[in-house]
């Protein structure tokens, strides 16, 4: 008996050492080698894409956007490719199926950097750059005509780009801060998209294309990396009432201030409560505000209205990005409402279902804003007015504050980036 025990606890101690190791990456093949089944060709050029020999191949005389069909959020990517003189493409991640992905999503570079017409570029524009973000290390292609071996890590904000056995490129968008490169890729905010290639009519080889899906299920609540949670899904700590404008509170006393705030915050916990992990309104008082002012963030919040629901996010304590009900005012949530003179509508309807939860992704920088409603990108390097005093550009720093419009709303996973 003691034998079989000792046995057994053995047994269970290898296995238990065992299984991590065991946890290996699910590769799948996400091009059969014979045909562009799962695929999707956006502006073909010529030609577009051929299958050759097991190969993918964009010939001379073809080109255009090869995307996959599924949209992938974390993920790793590996291939193989071979060059030929002066030869261009390039990697769509997290792409959408319009736009220029090297923008509107994230391009890294497939490219003959020994050629002489690519001598002068930019260092974000050689081969493997994710393009003019981060820059790729060079010298480590093999020569034209032999195969190269490439892999592609997409995790959260994580980029990392392996050619033939050496990390390129091991960048975090999170670091990214020039206001230049976030207004010129608005792209670097998504969180999922195609993959792709993006062909500019020069002959390039693709074979063993293979992908390992690394979605997980969100946490509701749970800020993620190089975040923090304005709400933690159990009370309302570090929010308050709101009290006037930011002009009138400005000329308020610190001690009157502090004062009145108390009293508004103590009448906005009878309306403002949370309930099951959301932030819940009744619609019955008057905007929540966080409890300290930001200047420059990217914001993430999710919403949700009733039938001819109406509210808005404040950014430094100013008018406002719209919600609504669309299908009563034919115009999506995700605008401006109170610009005059810069655009106030989002550019399209992107607005789920009413009922269903809608996600924000929402970068400022100085007075612009950039927005994101359930992935579409609503709204790029606006300036956002001061509905306050429409005479002076918009306070450098104020308070965030769901809007109060008289009816029900609810508020969840509300995650802040500040950009320094």
């Amino acid at each position: 008996m003691k034998k079989w025990v000792m046995g057994a606890v053995a047994a269970i101690t290898l296995t238990a050492i065992a299984t991590p190791a065991m946890a290996k990456d699910r590769w799948e093949k996400i091009f059969d080698g014979k045909t562009l089944t799962g695929w999707t060709l956006i502006g073909k050029g010529g030609r577009g894409y051929v299958v050759e020999n097991g190969e993918l191949v964009c010939p001379a005389d073809g080109g255009g956007n090869l995307y996959t069909e599924k949209e992938y959020s974390d993920f790793k990517f590996r291939f193989e490719f071979k060059l030929t003189s002066g030869a261009n493409n390039g990697i769509g991640l997290r792409a959408p199926l319009s736009g220029d992905a090297a923008y509107v999503g994230m391009e890294s570079q497939v490219l003959d950097d020994t050629a002489d017409i690519y001598k002068n570029l930019l260092p974000g524009q050689y081969h493997g750059s994710i393009y003019k973000v981060f820059a790729a290390k060079r010298g480590f292609l093999k020569p034209l005509g032999e195969w190269n071996k490439e892999t592609i890590e997409v995790i959260g904000r994580k980029v990392k780009i392996t050619l033939n056995g050496t990390v390129i490129v091991d960048g975090d968008i999170n670091n990214v801060t020039d206001p230049a490169i976030l207004a010129e890729h608005p792209g670097l905010l998504r969180t999922s998209g195609h993959i792709g290639f993006l062909g500019h009519g020069t002959l390039v080889r693709f074979r063993n294309l293979e992908a390992v899906d690394l979605a997980k299920a969100p946490v509701d609540n749970k800020a993620p990396e190089g975040f923090s949670a304005l709400f933690n899904g159990k009370d309302l700590s570090g929010w308050k009432g709101l009290v006037k404008d930011p002009v009138a509170r400005a000329k308020m006393s610190p001690a009157d201030l502090k004062a009145a705030e108390e009293k508004a915050t103590i009448e906005a916990l009878k309306h403002w409560s949370v309930v099951e992990g959301v932030i819940t309104y009744d619609g019955k008082n008057d905007s929540l505000a966080t409890a300290r002012d930001y200047k420059d963030f990217e914001l993430h919040v999710d919403w949700k209205i009733g039938d001819n629901g109406d509210s808005g996010i404040y950014l430094r304590g100013s008018p406002q990005i719209q919600i609504w009900d669309p299908k009563y005012w034919k115009i999506g949530s995700g605008g401006l409402y109170n610009n005059q003179k810069n655009p106030s509508k989002p550019t399209s309807i992107a607005d789920n279902p009413i009922g269903e939860w809608n996600r924000f992704i929402i970068l400022m920088q100085g007075e612009k804003v950039t927005i994101y409603l359930n992935g579409v990108l609503v709204v790029q390097n606006v300036t956002l007015e001061n509905y306050w005093d429409r005479t002076q550009a918009i306070f450098p720093t104020g308070q965030i504050e769901l809007q109060h419009h008289g009816n029900p709303i609810f508020f969840k996973n509300v995650y802040l980036r500040e950009l320094k």
